[in-house]
Order: C-alpha cells, then sequence, then structure tokens
C-alpha cells in the first residue's frame, strides 16, 4: 500500500496498479480539504469540491470502470 493514503486499496484498483494503470482515490483529508491521490504516488492534489476531484481523477484515468473510489477515510498528502 501507498504511503500516501491510509485507506487500503481494493483488489480492483491494486490489480489496475499493479498492471501500471493510473488508480485513484478521492476523500477529505483530516482538515475537511478534498484530494484526488494517485495509487503509485504519481499525481493528485488539493481540490475546492469532492466533484472537482472525482472530474480530474476520472479524466486521468480515462474514464476506466473502478479506476477511481471515495475513501471513507481521511486521506493525507506525503510531501
Amino acid at each position: 500500500m501507498s504511503s500516501l493514503y491510509e485507506a487500503a486499496p481494493s483488489p480492483a484498483v491494486e490489480a489496475d496498479a499493479s498492471k501500471g494503470l493510473p488508480t485513484y482515490v478521492v476523500g477529505q483529508d483530516r482538515q475537511g480539504h478534498w484530494v484526488a491521490l494517485e495509487s503509485q504516488g504519481l499525481g493528485g492534489g488539493y481540490f475546492r469540491s469532492r466533484e472537482a476531484a472525482f472530474q480530474y481523477a476520472v479524466g486521468e484515468t480515462g474514464r476506466r470502470a473502478g479506476a477511481v473510489r471515495l475513501s471513507a477515510e481521511p486521506l493525507r498528502i506525503a510531501l
């Protein structure tokens, strides 16, 4: 699991990541900011809304089914 987020990825997300395909997790950090994080730590950032974070992540994954998931746990960006 990447150190960029605290929530464990699903098996489908891990399979896409192992094939080199980008996968993202979208959620809020502990301060309530919306973030999208790429599973391999290669992309992502802070966004104004959940919709903006999802739009970014969906665009980056080529709209692949299951490539973007919502985290119920707080996310953290390791800088």
